[in-house]
């Protein structure tokens, strides 16, 4: 079951240090990019934010964006702040002739989680994905978590509004809202499908190519998708990249976790991956078969053969 959030506690203004900013600027950043990731950069308005990944060449994501365009010759990419460097040097190397510069615009812009009526007041009646002009930047409006709204700012620092709010409490609703980030302890582990990005609007099957597109492709025509992720709580701080065991086979495990953030009391809830097989009987466990044990709770949006789990 979910665990309700209390409205008087997730309204105002965090801070997010996990998460770092990348500016695409130039003549063919927008042609570059969609020639990168794994949704359609060319068909985003300047009005709408998309979740993109980037993919190796063996279709495992490397790092996860949430981009959106300033113009149409700048676009910025929200990522996982322990990614970023890495993330920015290997889109760097595929640049060649294109007109296009990638920055680390961390520095430049403050990113900033507003919740409840402070994200309402940035983004008004916006649809979920919409953008619009903040004082000193933009605002992203994400999809609502348990009746929250949400909002990602991105000003410039003498612009930014005070933080009240704990970043603990964005990371409890960002991992509610069965939105995974490629963290550190994650890079590679996952093709989008078994993070449910294609079900999220992460993945675009029309778009053309991107390192990496054949085997997304694959993966989703022909059937081949045996792991998904899925939303748990347990008694314990989960972690990303932490191992889950079934309770029927302590030899190797059966999926990993893709984020997590602490519960208020104890315990936390996380975003894992898990074989599909491994949700038909027995029980998962965090790090080990003698590890806390993960209790399954609602997702907000449906996964295919989510028979096992609560509706």
């Amino acid at each position: 079951m979910n665990t309700p959030l209390a409205t008087s506690t997730t309204d105002g203004i965090a801070p997010l240090p996990h998460l770092g900013l990348i500016r695409a600027r130039g003549a063919d950043a927008v042609k570059f990019l969609q020639g990168q990731l794994t949704n359609d950069v060319a068909g985003m308005g300047l009005s709408q934010a998309r979740l993109a990944g980037f993919c190796t060449a063996k279709g495992r994501l490397q790092a996860s964006f949430i981009v959106w365009k300033l113009a149409d010759d700048e676009l910025l990419l929200v990522c996982a702040a322990s990614v970023l460097p890495a993330t920015l040097k290997r889109l760097s190397m595929f640049v060649l002739r294109a007109q296009c510069k990638l920055t680390d615009a961390s520095a430049e812009l403050t990113l900033l989680g507003a919740t409840g009526t402070s994200a309402t007041e940035l983004v008004g009646d916006a649809p979920a994905w919409g953008v619009r002009a903040a004082t000193g930047g933009t605002a992203v409006r994400l999809p609502d978590v348990d009746g929250v709204p949400r909002a990602l700012l991105a000003v410039v620092p003498a612009n930014a509004p005070a933080a009240g709010l704990s970043a603990d409490v964005w990371r409890l609703l960002d991992v509610r809202s069965g939105i995974p980030t490629i963290e550190v302890a994650t890079v590679e582990q996952f093709v989008p499908q078994m993070l449910n990005y294609e079900l999220i609007g992460g993945v675009d099957f029309q778009k053309g190519c991107y390192p990496g597109q054949e085997i997304v492709a694959r993966s989703q025509y022909r059937g081949t998708i045996k792991r998904r992720m899925f939303l748990f709580e347990c008694d314990a701080l989960a972690q990303p990249g932490q191992e889950i065991f079934h309770s029927g086979d302590a030899s190797q495990p059966a999926g990993m976790v893709v984020n997590a953030a602490p519960m208020a009391g104890t315990g936390s809830v996380a975003l894992v991956e898990v074989k599909l097989a491994a949700l038909d009987t027995g029980s998962l466990h965090l790090a080990s078969v003698d590890g806390a044990t993960l209790r399954p709770t609602a997702l907000p949006y449906t996964v295919p053969h989510d028979t096992a789990l609560p509706a």
